[in-house]
């Protein structure tokens, strides 16, 4: 499938914002939730908690455009959706999106 320039502006951009909310959940679980629970540093979830959050509801306001753009259907725009509470979801997603576009963004 050949993209247009607006269709690999959107899929960047997706690409980007979904593998920094990814990352920060990663932070999030592996290393703030640590530093809170077993060496009693509250703030570190404060802090990654609310920089998570942010990216989250980022994301979540990207999906829609972008599976507009890409023209995605329903499941894969619901796995989309999905893949952002997962560990490693966003990651999964987008090689999976790379390769049904199988275009490199």
């Amino acid at each position: 499938m050949s993209l247009t320039s607006e269709q690999i502006t959107w899929a960047q951009r997706f690409k980007w914002i979904s593998l920094i909310e990814g990352l920060s959940f990663l932070i999030l679980l592996f290393i703030a939730m640590p530093l809170k629970y077993m060496y009693d540093l509250p703030l570190a979830v404060t802090y990654v908690g609310w920089a998570h959050g942010l990216l989250f509801v980022i994301y979540i306001y990207v999906v829609f455009p972008t599976a507009s753009t890409l023209k995605w259907n329903f499941s894969r725009t619901l796995f989309a959706l999905i893949a952002s509470v997962l560990p490693f979801g966003p990651f999964i997603f987008h090689r999976n999106l790379k390769k049904s576009q199988k275009v490199d963004f």
